[in-house]
């Protein structure tokens, strides 16, 4: 009597088991061309640099999308459209699928690196003993100038942080009998971005008028030359009025100084009393806004043009004003050829 009520039980289960993959249908996985589609037909209404990078777009979609439908599982399809995305040559440009995530790195590696922060950190930081980890913000003072080293603008900054920095290098100094420093220098070597309100804090605290220093544009229709108006960018002191600093400053850059150290490079470089001294910044002058596949991967690129005051597309990187090099022979002996090129500077002001 036990095994009949068991089966039948059982029989109840398997039924009602059945009748429930019956009402509940699953959802269609999108095929590759859809993906492939979405894909191409978002980035072509919206990426911002078409134009000025004279991309054929149109061809990358006849090349690729023959390989997308061709894909025989996801880490081809990621492939196919990781190799599409590249030729934009865009480091703000990512697909992300978990399995793996795209990036054109080529706009640094190609490049001589500039930088190494275990010279910075065992020769020049360490031993000094002004040296102070303030937030994100790695300081001291060497030979009497001012340095300041920050390493990502994702780590966020405040004018009050700045304002006691610049007190010890300034009033610190003077009631010690030691003086106040000479100048000061800003390093975003290998700093790869972050917020752009950062930038803006940082380049506020140094500003001497209110500047005019670059106009956004963003991405508002599907020609490629659909933008606003330009939204005007300015700067404009703001801080202790009492530590205004009009010393000389020299900001240190290199390929890697990428997005908003790109951005913030710029605009200080409306300042009088800014030299900017390395090598040419990697780039990185529009915005990057995020999207979502139908198979659930993630993208972002570009959709804003940044034009500085003096007409330039900072997309392409910002120039030095001196441009200095790490020699080997000086990285093998632990000096930074670009930060001693700086100090050199300021001291000769």
């Amino acid at each position: 009597m036990k095994k009949i009520f068991y089966l039948s039980g059982l029989l109840v289960l398997l039924i009602f088991s059945n009748c429930e993959r019956l009402a509940i249908k699953e959802e269609p996985q999108p095929s590759n061309l859809e993906t492939f589609d979405h894909l191409w037909n978002t980035v072509n209404e919206k990426y911002s640099f078409f134009i000025d990078k004279n991309i054929d777009w149109e061809a990358a979609r006849r090349e690729f999308r023959p390989k997308a439908q061709a894909a025989r599982n996801s880490i081809e399809l990621f492939n196919t459209l990781a190799d599409m995305l590249f030729i934009l040559e865009d480091g703000h440009v990512n697909l992300s699928a978990g399995i793996d995530l795209s990036r054109n790195w080529q706009w640094y590696l190609d490049y001589p690196s500039n930088f190494d922060f275990d010279i910075i950190e065992r020769n020049y930081l360490v031993p000094s003993e002004d040296y102070q980890i303030s937030g994100p913000l790695h300081n001291t003072i060497i030979d009497s100038v001012g340095y300041i080293y920050y390493e990502s603008f994702s780590s966020s900054v405040s004018t009050s942080l700045l304002d006691y920095i610049l007190f010890k290098f300034l009033e610190k100094r003077i009631n010690s009998l030691e003086g106040p420093v000479e100048g000061l220098i800003i390093d975003i070597r290998n700093n790869g971005g972050g917020s752009i309100s950062n930038a803006f804090t940082i380049t506020n605290r140094f500003a001497t008028e209110r500047t005019k220093v670059a106009d956004w544009y963003y991405k508002n229709g599907p020609a490629y030359d659909d933008f606003t108006e330009p939204e005007e960018k300015i700067i404009e002191f703001k801080g202790d009025e009492d530590l205004k600093f009009n010393k000389p400053i020299v900001v240190l850059m290199n390929r890697s100084s990428y997005s908003s150290a790109n951005f913030f490079a710029s605009m200080m470089s409306f300042l009088p009393n800014v030299t900017l001294m390395g090598d040419r910044t990697g780039g990185g002058g529009g915005l990057p806004i995020n999207n979502e596949l139908p198979n659930g991967w993630r993208y972002r690129f570009s959709s804003t043009r940044t034009i500085d005051a003096n007409g330039k597309n900072i997309e392409f990187g910002v120039a030095p004003d001196i441009a200095v090099s790490l020699t080997d022979e000086d990285k093998a002996a632990g000096v930074d050829t670009i930060l001693e090129a700086a100090i050199s500077h300021i001291k000769n002001q």
